[in-house]
């Protein structure tokens, strides 16, 4: 900042005084008028930032939902299955029969999940250049819970989705049935059930981000109102 000074002789404490309130009330002037500016520019920041978490968030809502439509009807598939051989046990056929069931419903035994892919770009992005600090409080706190949700759900999928599963066994009996050889029905029975336990664990973890992400509302403004 530059400033002139009036170069007029002084004459006496009151025009130095006038003088020295000029230069006071510039100084406070430029500072308030450049902290606006900067606060515009940071509230602007914030406010397209929240636009774009927003829609990152409603595409990963989509997601989830298409996720979880899939899964569902091939989960009532598995559990259908599952209803048919464990009243055919428990009726006492034979295992030959029961392996006739098994062989006009191979289809059914397969375990096919839907994971969609979760976005957070825009959120990283936030993050990375500070425009989040700028955010009202309501809808970061939304932000902040729906991206820890998705990554709590996410990390579930990558390192956990598998621990009732027991993959070798699954597919040895896949190997069976497709060449059409007699399976042990108890086997397949508990083979199937650890299918469905791990469906409906995938459909428990997706409903449980699809509701956090429902509680993200929309938010006019991106400045920061605390």
């Amino acid at each position: 900042m530059h400033f002139e000074i009036p170069k007029l002789p002084l004459r006496g404490f009151k025009d130095f005084a006038k003088h020295y309130l000029m230069i006071v009330l510039s100084i406070l002037t430029a500072l308030g008028l450049e902290a606006w500016i900067e606060h515009a520019h940071h509230a602007r920041a914030a406010e397209l930032a929240s636009h774009q978490i927003e829609a990152e968030l409603r595409a990963n809502l989509d997601g989830a939902y298409h996720s979880y439509q899939g899964n569902q009807q091939r989960l009532v598939s598995l559990q259908q299955l599952d209803d048919t051989i464990a009243k055919d046990i428990r009726d006492g056929k034979t295992d030959a029969a029961i392996n006739q069931r098994i062989q006009a419903l191979k289809d059914q035994f397969k375990l096919s999940l839907d994971w969609p892919i979760f976005a957070n770009q825009a959120w990283d992005v936030a993050v990375a250049n500070q425009s989040a600090t700028w955010m009202d409080r309501a809808a970061l706190n939304e932000y902040s819970a729906a991206y820890s949700k998705q990554h709590d759900a996410a990390s579930w999928m990558s390192q956990n989705s598998s621990l009732f599963l027991d993959a070798p066994r699954m597919a040895t009996l896949r190997t069976r049935i497709d060449l059409g050889r007699e399976v042990d029905p108890i086997e397949f029975l508990s083979v199937l059930r650890q299918m469905i336990i791990t469906s409906s664990e995938t459909q428990f973890h997706l409903q449980q981000v699809e509701s956090q992400l429902k509680q993200v509302r929309p938010h006019a403004s991106g400045r920061n109102k605390s």
